[in-house]
């Protein structure tokens, strides 16, 4: 399905754990966010693309970071210290204006305030108690060059997102990590709210795999309600996937907002829940006629083919089972099995990199040996 929207001209985010998408990004040449000791995750939101402008939104989104950096989960912020981050933020790209050859990152952001911005608030004679700008520098210290998450903030490659038709956030390294993930899932928020509002003419699509979990906790869930109940009046699409019945059942915000705001259900085989179906039946509006089909899935399949069956409910008027059948060259681009993802690699290796000759190779190879 992702494929086949990506083939159609749609942009794509896509936030995942577990590396399902390594493969599809490769293909594509999309962009893949994830992090390791060797190579951590970078972003830049200051950097301002094609396309793109510094308007009140991409202001708010820096400031909500910001904030989010500066103060604890349990920590206020007042309404002056809004008001001088505002005003920072402006005077930081009026700063860039007059100075072309400075680069727009965190780095360059720290320095104006400590050398230019902490002058101006002397000179208008702001109190610490309005704005403690020393606390302010002290905590985003580690952001800053030099500091234990110095990377973070200051990419320089991988910049313009908002043109950017594929990208996975791949999360699952960093899914426990008490700054790193926070930091991240904002900066996701950011880019697709970012690509919603300002890509005209084209679908917008963000698939929230079985990383939606993680993403509850740090308060993730009023923004996918809001994406809910508003990303179709920006030609957008919303997609959640999980494996469990029972997380979708504990989860308020799943249950209600996104249940209630998806008109397409897509189920696979359900056999390991056919003695409790009745609890998805009735948590997703199902008919009598629906439930049966979906209990028909991989039931009957033909011996002599190699797929599987899906059922897709569309606004509960259009209920079908479908077959799904891939070729061997879509199979060795979607397979998350670890032995058959290495192969793969192996194989594009061969041909410096590109993963389509590496395919074709392998997938010939594989119908010569049958």
């Amino acid at each position: 399905m992702v494929r086949s929207y990506y083939e159609q001209g749609t942009h794509i985010v896509l936030v995942d754990v577990g590396h399902s998408y390594k493969g599809l990004c490769d293909m594509v040449k999309g962009y893949y966010f994830t992090y390791t000791e060797r190579n951590p995750i970078r972003f830049n939101p200051f950097y301002i693309g094609e396309g793109d402008s510094l308007d009140t939104e991409k202001k708010e989104s820096i400031k909500t970071l910001l904030l989010a950096l500066w103060k604890k989960d349990d920590e206020h912020f007042r309404r002056s210290e809004y008001v001088a981050l505002s005003n920072a933020i402006g005077g930081y790209y009026r700063f860039l204006s007059e100075k072309p050859e400075v680069f727009p990152c965190f780095d360059s952001f720290y320095n104006f305030l400590r050398d230019d911005f902490v002058s101006e608030l002397q000179e208008d004679k702001v109190k610490d108690s309005d704005f403690d700008v020393n606390n302010f520098l002290y905590v985003l210290r580690p952001y800053y060059r030099g500091g234990e998450f110095d990377y973070l903030l200051n990419a320089t490659e991988n910049l313009n997102l908002l043109q950017e038709r594929f990208i996975v956030f791949e999360l699952d390294n960093i899914k426990d990590h008490p700054i790193l993930f926070p930091t991240v899932t904002i900066i996701i928020m950011e880019v697709f709210i970012n690509k919603m509002r300002k890509v005209k003419g084209a679908r917008k699509m963000i698939l929230i795999e079985e990383a939606w979990k993680a993403l509850m906790k740090e308060g993730f869930a009023e923004y996918i309600k809001y994406l809910f109940k508003t990303v179709r009046k920006f030609y957008g699409e919303a997609i959640v996937v999980t494996q469990e019945v029972e997380d979708i059942i504990s989860s308020p915000i799943v249950k209600q907002a996104i249940i209630n705001n998806s008109d397409c259900k897509i189920l696979l085989d359900q056999s390991k829940y056919q003695n409790k179906f009745d609890q998805i039946q009735e948590l997703l509006g199902l008919t009598e006629k629906e439930k049966a089909m979906i209990l028909s899935v991989n039931k009957a399949n033909d011996p002599k083919l190699k797929y599987k069956e899906v059922f897709i409910s569309l606004g509960g008027s259009h209920s079908r089972v479908y077959r799904t059948e891939v070729s061997v060259e879509e199979y060795l681009a979607y397979t998350t099995e670890q032995s058959e993802k290495e192969k793969v690699m192996e194989y594009a290796a061969r041909f410096d990199g590109d993963i389509r000759k590496g395919i074709a190779v392998l997938a010939a190879e594989m119908k010569q040996n049958k």
